[in-house]
């Protein structure tokens, strides 16, 4: 199989959701380990308003403190002009955007309706542009919302085609409540890729029902080769009940090397870096790769 790029997005779409806020000097330190095992395209904070993410308030002091590292791009959440003009005063590479599939989830989660929203977000793109940046996409909720149920493929398709009109290089699916199933995942990228360019798609996969391992996979097998992932399986979304984690990076990267793909992740120095995540949080990460590894090392210091 080619080469599978992962873009880990535990330091804003896991601790977004996290009740303790770490200290910006623990998510430094938590960057640099994440750094030290091999990842490269890390998603660190997110320039929204701290009243509505008080975890990501230090947005601008933590990127002002991260280690210049070779090969190594940071990207940053930003909701608006607003947001992108504090992010733009900061050394962050690339911006990520977003918006959700479901007219219903995008009003709860961006207090807009979909046609007020593109203009806001054609802004935010013209202007990072303008200043030589990149930016990604975000699409919630394309394989099921929380509010309105599955969503038709012609949502999707329709906003993927504006967001790459706008000059966004790439666009996420979010499976933001994980109801996704790998039939349902196939069918959806079959016939969406018959429309949007796979070269442009990337996948975002929520765990809530324990699939999202398995639909990363088929969407490695439907030609998908960007994959959303955060350390320990942390993650969620405040406007989608239930909604657990994301696909665990330890998850995938094991994956991955048993299929023969080199990750360039040194999956030893992750489960480190995850470890240290969770001390600093107070609580277990629901990675099973994780999770495994713990309990052999606590197996080994008892003998």
């Amino acid at each position: 199989m080619p080469e599978v790029t992962i873009v880990e997005v535990g330091l804003r779409d896991g601790l977004q959701n996290e009740e303790n806020i770490l200290p910006t000097a623990v998510k430094k330190q938590l960057t640099e380990k994440l750094i030290a095992a091999g990842v490269t395209q890390l998603e660190v904070t997110s320039f929204v308003h701290p009243r509505w993410v008080p975890q990501l308030a230090d947005a601008a002091e933590l990127v002002s403190m991260l280690p210049k590292a070779p090969g190594v791009r940071y990207r940053a959440l930003v909701p608006n002009r607003k947001g992108l003009e504090r992010a733009l005063d900061t050394r962050v590479e690339e911006f990520a955007i977003f918006l959700s599939a479901s007219e219903t989830h995008n009003q709860k989660n961006i207090n807009k309706s979909l046609r007020d929203t593109y203009p806001v977000l054609e802004e935010v793109v013209q202007m990072a542009l303008a200043h030589g940046k990149q930016v990604r996409g975000y699409v919630s909720t394309v394989f099921g919302c929380p509010y309105e149920g599955d969503v038709p493929l012609r949502k999707t398709a329709e906003i993927c085609r504006r967001l790459l009109e706008m000059g966004v290089y790439e666009i996420s699916l979010g499976d933001t409540i994980g109801v996704a199933t790998p039939h349902h995942v196939k069918e959806k990228l079959k016939a969406l890729t018959k429309e949007i360019p796979v070269g442009k798609l990337a996948g975002h996969f929520h765990d809530t029902r324990g699939t999202a391992l398995v639909n990363a996979y088929v969407a490695l097998e439907e030609g998908v080769r960007v994959l959303d992932t955060s350390f320990g399986g942390i993650g969620g979304c405040p406007y989608a009940p239930g909604a657990a984690g994301n696909a665990a990076t330890e998850d995938l990267v094991y994956m991955l090397e048993g299929m023969g793909v080199n990750t360039g992740i040194d999956l030893d120095k992750l489960c480190e870096a995850s470890r240290f995540a969770g001390a600093s949080l107070g609580k277990t990460l629901p990675s099973k790769v994780l999770a495994g590894r713990l309990a052999a090392e606590k197996e080994e210091r008892a003998r």
